[in-house]
């Protein structure tokens, strides 16, 4: 016997990809649990299914930096923040932080499908798993996507959740209209720029310098700060929420084109925010 739950949640998160650097991924989460029905009549209550699992994957590896640690050019050590993570592979990166905010992995690249495993595995072992239930088996997806998407990493300071973490991400579709149409060209070039690029915002600026870009700051969890190469970052003059992404995205494209711009961006799976700007 086998219950089901497609849509269950969405996972947003940052992964180190050995030849792309940092990738922003949104997946979403669909589940099947099989086991034998209880007295009750079912195998789990509906209404307890979601809220287990989500608390699972909200305290675990959602909104954290996923690190292949036996990847080439991988090094993790201890630091004042917590945990030193040093990459130099495609690109040189340096971040800290609290432990927390690192999923560390003993592979050697991250896969979707190894993710997967990882998760029903640790579903199955858990103890709060009601008796009946044999086990758990979670299927990640990336969201079909017909058109321009990008991935992004980035950091909320001030957020009282796990956004304030200083290397999650997210995957996010672009729509961007001019003279009340469409226009794909448009959301294909700026997506392309943005794809897997680090959004900071300038306030938090520590140093640039010999082409790095530091960010540092401070928030509830602790103390955050990534170096990487300025090449891959996009500064915006306030915190990069998905509202000031949109509002940065509308002015910069109005300013290029010379067009009074609408911008729709997303910030993973079927949330986001919409700004308008003129030249």
């Amino acid at each position: 016997m086998a219950l089901f739950v497609n849509r269950l949640s969405h996972i947003d998160v940052s992964l180190w990809c050995p030849t792309k650097g940092l990738v922003g991924c949104s997946w979403q989460v669909d589940a099947q649990l099989d086991g034998e029905l209880g007295e009750d009549g079912m195998l789990f209550d509906f209404g307890e299914v979601k809220p287990w699992i989500k608390r699972t994957l909200d305290s675990g590896l959602d909104h954290t930096l996923l690190v292949p640690i036996n990847a080439p050019g991988i090094k993790v050590t201890d630091c004042a923040e917590g945990i030193c993570i040093r990459t130099a592979t495609p690109y040189e990166m340096e971040v800290r932080g609290p432990a927390q905010a690192f999923t560390l992995l003993p592979w050697d690249t991250i896969t979707v499908e190894r993710v997967t495993h990882y998760l029903s595995s640790q579903l199955t072992k858990q103890e709060q798993r009601p008796a009946n239930v044999h086990s758990v088996t979670l299927t990640l997806s990336d969201e079909p996507i017909d058109g321009a998407a990008y991935g992004y990493t980035h950091g909320l300071k001030r957020h009282l959740g796990n956004c304030q973490r200083i290397a999650h991400g997210h995957r996010s579709r672009l729509f961007i209209w001019q003279h009340q149409a469409r226009q794909p060209a448009l959301e294909q070039r700026w997506a392309a720029w943005l794809d897997n690029r680090y959004l900071l915002e300038k306030a938090d600026i520590e140093s640039q310098i010999d082409e790095k870009l530091t960010c540092r700051y401070q928030s509830a969890q602790g103390t955050f700060s990534i170096t990487l190469p300025q090449e891959r970052c996009c500064v915006l003059p306030k915190p990069t929420t998905v509202e000031n992404i949109a509002l940065w995205l509308a002015k910069s494209i109005a300013e290029h084109s010379g067009h009074k711009t609408l911008v729709q961006a997303f910030e993973g799976i079927d949330k986001g925010a919409t700004a308008e700007a003129s030249p």
